[in-house]
């Protein structure tokens, strides 16, 4: 079963002062419309089917010192890559500052979709923003990336040459490429070099 959301973004969390990543390249255009993300492995980790439990908010220390972590049951926490920290701050710059015509979405083929919009919900990117707030669209569900994408084409208007695909599963990117979608493998998680890689195939 696939579950579609439009995400709303204007959520915000205010447990935490966060500081704005400011090294990014400085662009004026880019023809990236739609750059779309995997989430397990890709955007955080551990992957869902890894941890014990559904996520819960942790707070560490006391009063203008508490930060709040994302954690499982057993207090492992979810951690989002600083690449996908590095390149959702990027877009979010490039849309507000820029006024760029980019997106970023997501195709996730997650086993816990409620965890996943939990852990979206509650894990924050330096420029302050939630995940769910990065991501304009979510296709959540255990079906072929590529019936993602179909349906991603269809919400969005944007055709399949303006956007790229990162994920962590080859078997993923072999699927997506089919459609003509630029694709980026990062099997240790997404990196700056993979965005970096993304912003150059697309100058």
């Amino acid at each position: 079963k696939t579950i579609s959301y439009f995400i709303d973004t204007n959520l915000s969390n205010p447990f935490t002062v966060y500081v704005m990543n400011t090294d990014h390249p400085d662009i004026d255009q880019i023809s990236i419309r739609l750059a779309v993300f995997d989430l397990d492995f890709t955007i955080w980790k551990p992957e869902m089917y890894e941890i014990d439990g559904p996520p819960k908010r942790k707070s560490n220390g006391k009063g203008g010192t508490a930060t709040v972590t994302v954690t499982d049951r057993q207090d492992t926490e979810i951690t989002i890559f600083e690449g996908a920290n590095y390149a959702l701050t990027h877009i979010n710059s490039l849309r507000e500052n820029k006024n760029i015509d980019i997106e970023a979405a997501v195709a996730s083929r997650t086993d816990e979709p409620e965890w996943a919009q939990t852990c979206m919900d509650w894990l924050i990117v330096d420029d302050g923003k939630s995940l769910t707030s990065c991501f304009a669209f979510v296709e959540l569900g255990f079906s072929d990336k590529k019936e993602h994408f179909k349906r991603l084409r269809e919400k969005t208007g944007i055709p399949y040459s303006a956007m790229v695909f990162f994920d962590n599963e080859m078997r993923n990117i072999a699927s997506v490429q089919e459609l003509g979608v630029k694709c980026i493998y990062t099997p240790d998680g997404m990196t700056r070099g993979a965005w970096h890689e993304a912003l150059k195939a697309f100058a």
